[in-house]
């Protein structure tokens, strides 16, 4: 038995079309051929390929890994024709912009797109998930000459994308950076240095790779504030993208990793290779925030495809393992024992994966939106309100996303018990797989830091004032509903929890930032509950006025599910309070050479 996948289409289109109201998303200017009927039909298609296209590479792709000969690296068997039938297919064109040969669909269709590849082969998506956010990066700071030649070729999906950051001696510490850029005769630069860990860096799914690299020109200041972006293709070209030579930038080693063995994760080497500046010198990191933004919320979606997968493979297991008696009574006298599921812990385990689940991907769902009317709203307002919204969360929807993911597999593994720990049944490698989303794009308590040392801050506060409010105004609307009483209260205390604990960290913080840093994991978490907590009494409500018909089941089992969370998941912000107000004293008074 291996874990199978169905895309959980009926809860995106809830999301999507009740929740969030998306079938007036193309009423803004551009979307106007987003209709529901258009956007339905591209789910359910897109539904089809990754179950048919994807999964089936996923466990044999973990198994066979990708090999290095000759600064040649190969994928496993069937990568290059899955990804050849998803270029034909259109899915690398889906939000790109039509004047570049892309559809032009919402940002929001293209994360449900993705959360259903990176649940069926998240190896296999990151080779095309990179892509999106250079083609970003590039359109948002390049040259009109660099977005007519890239952007192109991005959307067909003949090139690919990477981003070139970290290295050996620097991590999240981009000030750190060696990586040299020297300009050459013709006004381009030759680039030297070493950059690690560097995903989909090298391999043959596409003609061509651009590298997006950051480096350092000669004189630069120091720090980040002299750091430049530079594009660098493997191949050189002429002005009709025709592939010439070789340039010198290649793998040198591939990473032994714990997972993601079917993603090529390389050491790249550059020696004089050629690059071409993006945007202006010493202002890289501006433009290379665009690309770790959209990669931190593509992080986000992987945490959430994790955890719906290893959800659906820990149900199906549970109503099929036979194992004692339900505590009150056979409930299958006809069997020798009953299904798992029956029992409380079981259920207590599967529970909080869907809980989290189905409440991160509305939380998901909303800023990819959120996205949406920052790129296309004509009102200012609204435009600022969305960005606001999109920046506060996005450390948010990275890490807890990621977190309660690799919870969630976790849980699945033990479902399944001692089945679990094998690899015949393919949940072992869920574990695996997950675990890096905790750590690239910025590990999570980086992701933290950024919550509490830059977002709360932010514009003197404004980002977090206008989070606070709607949850407020949200609060006292609803608080006059007795159907809604029992959501509404476990949401308000939480969110008393989430004010103090902000208030806290405010005062804390001016005296001794220690007191922030160790409060800011706890922060993030706490934030993560809330605002899923918000996004459940509003599913909630939605499913209270929809309880008859063909479909009561899918909204009562919302309503229960709901119930959970705000029961056995949201009290944790009580104790996470108790953690943050003690103070970082017991961490940083505690002697290095005690250790």
């Amino acid at each position: 038995m291996t874990v199978s996948y169905k895309a959980p289409l009926r809860d995106m289109e809830f999301i999507y079309y009740e929740l969030l109201n998306g079938k007036g998303i193309n009423q803004l200017p551009g979307y106007e051929e987003a209709d529901l009927g258009t956007i339905k039909a591209i789910m359910e298609e897109g539904a089809k390929f990754a179950e048919n296209v994807f999964l089936p590479l996923n466990q044999s792709g973990d198994e066979q890994g990708c090999t290095l000969e000759n600064n040649v690296v190969t994928v496993p068997d069937g990568f290059k024709d899955a990804y050849q039938q998803f270029c034909e297919g259109g899915w690398t064109a889906l939000t790109e912009a039509p004047v570049y040969g892309g559809m032009g669909l919402p940002y929001a269709v293209s994360v449900m797109m993705a959360e259903m590849l990176s649940a069926t082969n998240q190896s296999l998506s990151m080779y095309a998930g990179l892509t999106h956010g250079a083609a970003k990066s590039i359109q948002a700071c390049g040259s009109d000459k660099q977005k007519s030649t890239y952007l192109p070729k991005f959307a067909d999906g003949s090139w690919s994308g990477t981003m070139c950051l970290t290295e050996a001696q620097c991590g999240t510490d981009l000030g750190l950076i060696q990586t040299k850029a020297e300009p050459s005769e013709n006004g381009h630069y030759k680039l030297t240095g070493t950059k690690i860990f560097i995903s989909a860096g090298e391999h043959e799914l596409t003609e061509n790779i651009i590298h997006l690299v950051l480096a350092r020109l000669p004189g630069a200041p120091p720090g980040i504030k002299g750091i430049s972006l530079f594009v660098v293709p493997k191949y050189l070209f002429d002005d009709d993208c025709n592939i010439g030579e070789r340039n010198p930038i290649t793998c040198g080693a591939l990473e032994h990793k714990m997972g993601i063995k079917g993603s090529a994760t390389c050491v790249i080497n550059m020696d004089e290779a050629e690059g071409y500046l993006i945007g202006t010198e010493h202002k890289g990191m501006q433009a290379m925030f665009v690309m770790m933004n959209s990669a931190r919320l593509g992080t986000g979606i992987q945490g959430l495809a994790a955890g719906e997968q290893a959800y659906q493979g820990a149900v199906e297991y549970a109503r099929d393992r036979v194992q004692m008696r339900s505590l009150t009574g056979a409930k299958y006298p006809e069997k020798k024992a009953d299904p798992i599921i029956v029992h409380p812990d079981v259920r207590r385990m599967l529970l909080t994966m869907r809980a989290y689940n189905e409440g991160c991907r509305a939380m998901t769902y909303w800023i990819a939106q959120e996205l949406d009317h920052y790129a296309k709203n004509p009102d200012p307002e609204r435009r600022q309100q969305a960005d606001d919204f999109a920046s506060l969360l996005t450390p948010v929807i990275k890490a807890f996303n990621s977190d309660t993911g690799f919870d969630s597999t976790n849980l699945g593994v033990q479902v399944f018990g001692g089945h679990g720990y094998i690899s015949e049944h393919g949940m072992e490698q869920f574990v695996r797989d997950a675990r890096i989303a905790q750590l690239y794009e910025g590990t999570n308590g980086i992701q933290a830091l950024d919550l509490v040392g830059r977002k709360m801050n932010l514009h003197n506060g404004r980002l977090i004032k206008r989070f606070f409010t709607k949850i407020g105004e949200f609060i006292t609307t609803e608080s006059q509903s007795e159907e809604l009483a029992e959501f509404i209260k476990p949401l308000t205390a939480s969110f008393t929890d989430l004010q103090q604990a902000t208030a806290w960290i405010a005062k804390q913080a001016a005296q001794n930032p220690d007191h922030a840093g160790g409060a800011s994991v706890d922060y993030l978490k706490m934030f993560g509950l809330v605002t899923v907590a918000y996004m459940w009494v509003r599913m909630v409500k939605i499913a209270m006025a929809n309880q008859d018909g063909e479909e009561a089941n899918f909204y009562k089992a919302k309503i229960k599910t709901g119930r959970f969370y705000m029961q056995k998941l949201l009290p944790q912000t009580t104790s996470l309070l108790a953690t943050l107000e003690a103070g970082s004293d017991s961490l940083m008074d505690f002697d290095e050479a005690y250790f």
